[in-house]
């Protein structure tokens, strides 16, 4: 992952010199890499560690090895305008930029597709580099919870859940529609559950947070893993390998030996009722209680300088705040923050 700095230090202010920093969340490995492309650039997404730009003076983005120095170009932003929805109010500019996911398929002959979706969109776009405009999926499409991706598809908790790659051949590409893979576990009268979805050692894990109106931090939360549940299977998972699930608007897998702070077999969430960073152990079914020295705590109006590593790690999970120098919970508002807009 692209490591964020913090005090706002986003990839390409001047005080970094061209150099940012990426982090390896299975290895703590970290490494320092100069990129020039941050002076005129900015990032809007990351899949599998490939960067997803887009271009100050312009609409152009493009996908970037951050270690090879590769760039594949694809059609610029502005030809997916007329697809964002007129029901929208305010910016739509800002909410097209605003990238849910990305995909990246590669195929025989080194063809290399993308799918995205953003916040202002109804419909998944996908293109081939090199390619001038976006085309979009002829159904629709209303995503609240993140999607993952995972081996060059999209997979969803909806009415649907698996979304294939774009099909190339023939005179006309086209995508193709959702398929229904599996149902998750039943809701019971007493509560209710929210579902996301997480890759954690090349296995899709499906996570039912509980919610409802007892909901007193995320007691009774449930793991499976999704090839179970394609089964017919419904097993709850109590090891994870020693990892920890980082939950927010993008989930994360974390090795906790790589991270000594990191507690293993937990899911790391935002405690809303009690206000920290709780881990919810896995095997226990309990939150570690909030630490007494504030480390991780969130009661104040703004953690403490300098951060613990588990907030630039949960900073990732937030796209409008990991690309831009800030620290989740990190205060400051939005001083610092790098708004991308020259090109309008």
């Amino acid at each position: 992952m692209l490591f964020p700095e913090g005090h706002g230090l986003y990839p390409g202010h001047g005080k970094l010199r061209g150099f940012v920093r990426f982090f390896n969340l299975s290895t703590g490995a970290f490494a320092r890499v100069r990129l020039p492309t941050f002076k005129d650039h900015c990032v809007l997404y990351s899949v599998e560690g490939i960067l997803l730009l887009q271009r100050d003076h312009g609409t152009a983005i493009c996908l970037l090895h951050p270690f090879t120095g590769d760039i594949l170009d694809f059609p610029p932003l502005d030809t997916m305008l007329r697809y964002v929805s007129s029901l929208l109010v305010g910016d739509k500019w800002y909410r097209l930029r605003d990238i849910r996911v990305a995909s990246i398929n590669v195929r025989a002959g080194q063809a290399v597709s993308l799918m995205i979706f953003s916040q202002g969109m109804m419909q998944i776009a996908f293109a081939t580099s090199g390619e001038q405009q976006w085309k979009v999926s002829s159904w629709c499409f209303n995503q609240y919870v993140s999607p993952l991706p995972f081996q060059g598809k999209l997979y969803v908790v909806h009415h649907y859940a698996q979304i294939d790659p774009p099909q190339l051949e023939g005179p006309e590409p086209w995508l193709p529609p959702p398929r229904l893979i599996t149902k998750c576990p039943a809701c019971t009268p007493q509560a209710t559950f929210c579902y996301h979805l997480v890759e954690c050692d090349t296995v899709i894990l499906l996570v039912s947070l509980r919610v409802g109106v007892d909901y007193h931090g995320i007691n009774r939360t449930s793991v499976y893993r999704l090839a179970d549940l394609m089964l017919g299977r419904t097993v709850r998972v109590t090891y994870i390998g020693g990892n920890a699930l980082f939950m927010g608007f993008t989930n994360l897998c974390v090795r906790s030996k790589a991270f000594p702070t990191v507690v293993g077999d937990t899911i790391v969430f935002f405690d809303h009722h009690y206000n920290y960073l709780a881990p919810y152990h896995l095997s226990s079914g309990t939150s570690l209680p909030a630490p007494s020295d504030g480390s991780i705590s969130t009661r104040e109006f703004a953690i403490p300088s300098p951060f613990s590593i588990i907030y630039h790690i949960y900073t990732c999970c937030y796209r409008d705040q990991w690309n831009k120098g800030q620290i989740r919970f990190g205060g400051g508002g939005s001083k610092g923050w790098r708004v991308k807009r020259k090109w309008r």
